[in-house]
């Protein structure tokens, strides 16, 4: 059973400008977000079948809702994020507890290390990609390829409303890569191709790319996913996924979407 971190959106809100996505003006309708998170919670947990675990919300970090920044883990071991934004500093003390009291031995960064955990470090069991410049920085890269003993291949994001990883990149269970080419640049759009063979590379369109498409929770052959992309719906039916789009509107205002909601913890 695949299981994730979420943390319920009690006090989710834009109150402060820290990527292109978030205007002070677009205020967040909460009832709306409560239902669509609450929407979310249940397609995991009763269509594609994973266990949620439930971070408690606190006052003040509205975007603590958007877990797949905790950090990454892997064998027992959590890296904790260091954000760049010192709007979102205030999370880490509460991913680190977190993380310290369901028994996962710690690791913190160097305060001038920037790496904003899994919502820049993705891939497959043989390889991880590391995404870097807007948020995470490539050296914070290298020290997780020594913890882990894991090949990191770095790419670089050039879109700014592709400011994570997993806004444009999206490995999926059977082998294949649900992606956005234009938000890297030439060398990691080469290194992705020659890393992950053509057959097994899904290009999202701009337009749904721009919906987050490519931010979609994949467990099994169980993939959510952010409504109004029907091409990526019907691709990934293709394949042989079964696509459950749902509305994230609201989350979208912060820039962010179903992946960013959730962090795997297996």
């Amino acid at each position: 059973m695949s299981r994730f971190l979420v943390c319920p959106p009690d006090h989710f809100g834009i109150q402060y400008e820290i990527n292109p996505w978030m205007r002070l003006s677009n205020t967040v309708d909460k009832h709306a977000s409560q239902v669509q998170w609450r929407t979310l919670a249940r397609v995991l947990e009763e269509d594609a079948g994973a266990k949620l675990e439930r971070l408690t919300p606190v006052a003040g970090l509205p975007d603590l809702v958007f877990t797949a920044n905790a950090g990454v883990m892997h064998d027992g071991t959590a890296v904790i994020s260091r954000f760049r934004h010192p709007e979102r500093r205030g999370e880490e003390e509460h991913f680190a507890r977190w993380f310290k009291e369901h028994g996962y031995r710690v690791i913190r960064l160097d305060k001038d290390c920037y790496f904003e955990g899994a919502g820049d470090l993705l891939g497959f069991s043989d390889i991880w990609f590391g995404g870097y410049r807007q948020r995470s920085d490539i050296k914070a890269h290298r020290v997780l390829s020594e913890v882990y003993g894991k090949e990191i291949l770095p790419l670089e994001l050039v879109a700014s409303r592709f400011y994570h990883l997993d806004t444009c990149f999206c490995p999926l269970s059977n082998g294949e890569l649900l992606y956005y080419p234009a938000a890297f640049d030439s060398y990691a759009q080469t290194a992705i191709a020659d890393r992950v063979d053509a057959q097994r590379r899904i290009v999202v369109p701009h337009t749904e790319a721009s919906r987050f498409a490519c931010n979609a929770v994949c467990v099994g052959r169980h993939v959510v996913l952010p409504s109004g992309c029907p091409e990526t719906t019907a691709m990934l039916k293709d394949r042989g996924y079964t696509p459950h789009p749902i509305a994230l509107d609201q989350f979208l205002k912060s820039g962010g979407s179903a992946k960013c909601l959730t962090l795997a913890l297996d």
